[in-house]
């Protein structure tokens, strides 16, 4: 099983995902008090902003670890980073990892998104020989769970009432994908047919 040491840079149509840095930490200080993307990952309302000195420190301490892949997601067109895509929680006896991503308002509503986590699937099952890539997004989150679903992740589970949000209990939403499901979609089930590309997965 190879592991994440190498961090490469992926390139498709339209988007770019390239290792983060320390010299991103300014962009993602910004993504991360937009007030869209403080909702959707349900943190708190009352949470205190990143220190631009813990931000500078965690983007550039990213390439030293080799159980987890971060990647800032660029837009070819404007060469601005927009978001990030993650591999982490690496399960290396079982072959498996989370994935998350962030994307910014400059980022949203234009593919983007779509085009970068079909890239870096690609390349958690084809170079990195992942059986298993796993997510969660909460159930107020439609946009992202189309997105999901349009790339091959298939709901599997349900967390009850997982977040409290302006007072009203928030369902988590468990989705996977496997590598012979990607083995015979490539990010693309809409037009590929075959067992377990659909509905909640069994044995």
């Amino acid at each position: 099983m190879t592991d994440f040491s190498s961090k490469p840079t992926l390139t498709g149509d339209n988007v770019v995902l390239r290792p983060v840095t320390e010299e991103d930490a300014a962009v993602f200080a910004e993504i991360l008090t937009d007030p869209e993307v403080l909702t959707l990952t349900g943190t708190p309302e009352d949470a205190p902003p990143l220190s631009p000195a813990y931000l500078r420190s965690w983007y550039g301490s990213r390439g030293d670890h080799p159980d987890r892949l971060d990647l800032a997601l660029v837009d070819r067109t404007s060469g601005e980073v927009v978001g990030e895509l993650v591999l982490n929680e690496w399960d290396e006896p079982n072959r498996s990892c989370n994935f998350r991503t962030l994307i910014g308002p400059r980022g949203r509503g234009r593919g983007l998104g779509t085009e970068a986590i079909r890239l870096l699937l690609a390349h958690a099952f084809e170079h990195l020989h992942l059986n298993r890539v796993s997510l969660g997004v909460f159930a107020f989150n439609p946009r992202a769970i189309r997105v999901y679903e349009k790339v091959g992740f298939v709901q599997e589970g349900v967390e009850r009432e997982a977040l409290l949000h302006r007072g009203r209990w928030i369902d988590s939403l468990s989705m996977s994908v496997l590598a012979r499901e990607w083995a015979v979609h490539r990010g693309h089930p809409e037009t590929a047919h075959g067992p377990g590309l659909t509905g909640i997965h069994t044995p």
